[in-house]
């Protein structure tokens, strides 16, 4: 049996639909904002604040495994549902929440292992999910777009082991946008423009010192979409370190309309 501690995005149902074909015996913790597995006769919704109910469903499942996928928001703590273990716990939840989203699933990791519940990869199930290095579009990066994207890695980098960014966006040797703690699609929202077309690049990279189990960069057709509105011209992400949902629909899209996808 294994346990799985789904967010919000369509990254949870992939795994599922494989778990489900391989006919694996699990459970769901629904920590969604919608509560979106809701009819699964296997879920269970929960607050991220009752930490003694999640234990207590792991353990009575025979549970020793679990899979974190999806986006968990950071809750507002004054109206949250707390139980024993949630009082004792939410302090450590608290201050993980300053260092970002991904800090307070981390914790979460941390008290699980204290029960003897070990924390598997995200992608396990769905390794055809993360790419390889290389271009899957009919465009690839020439030598302006290669400058743009040399200029994103390198503040990426220089950015501190605690920052939450995992994305910024570079047009014409120039910082655009540094993902802040709203996420991705905040940042191209604001990058939304008509002055320019198909310059700039989105660069997606794991934070620094980030678990690789969870919060994985995710991008998908959406991201592409809004990149084309903020007039990019690609999308570049790290080599084995990065989830790609629609590929198909994500390759299609940038070659209709002349953008690259490349993995770096």
């Amino acid at each position: 049996m294994i346990g799985l501690i789904f967010g919000d995005n369509s990254f949870p149902i992939e795994i599922l639909k494989k778990i489900r074909k391989k006919k694996l015996k699990y459970l769901i913790i629904d920590l969604s904002k919608s509560k979106k597995f809701k009819k699964d006769k296997k879920s269970y919704s929960v607050s991220i604040g009752q930490f003694g109910k999640i234990i207590d469903i792991l353990k009575q499942n025979k549970c020793k495994k679990v899979l974190f996928a999806g986006k968990v928001s950071k809750p507002k703590f004054s109206k949250l549902k707390l139980d024993l273990k949630g009082i004792y716990y939410i302090p450590r939840i608290i201050k993980a929440s300053k260092l970002g989203d991904a800090a307070i699933l981390k914790e979460i990791i941390k008290i699980l292992n204290h029960q003897s519940i070990k924390t598997i990869s995200s992608m396990s199930f769905n390794p055809e999910l993360s790419l390889k290095r290389g271009n899957y579009s009919k465009i690839k990066p020439n030598r302006v777009d290669k400058k743009d994207i040399t200029k994103a890695i390198t503040t990426l980098n220089k950015l501190g082991k605690y920052n939450f960014s995992q994305g910024t966006v570079v047009r014409n040797q120039k910082v655009i946008a540094i993902e802040g703690r709203a996420g991705t699609e905040k940042m191209l929202k604001k990058c939304k423009t008509k002055k320019f077309k198909n310059n700039g690049v989105l660069v997606k990279f794991p934070k620094k010192k980030q678990d690789l189990r969870i919060d994985l960069p995710t991008a998908g057709l959406k991201t592409l979409k809004q990149c084309k509105m903020a007039g990019l011209k690609g999308l570049v992400l790290k080599n084995k370190k990065n989830i790609l949902l629609d590929k198909s629909k994500c390759i299609n899209f940038a070659n209709k309309n002349k953008m690259f996808i490349a993995v770096k």
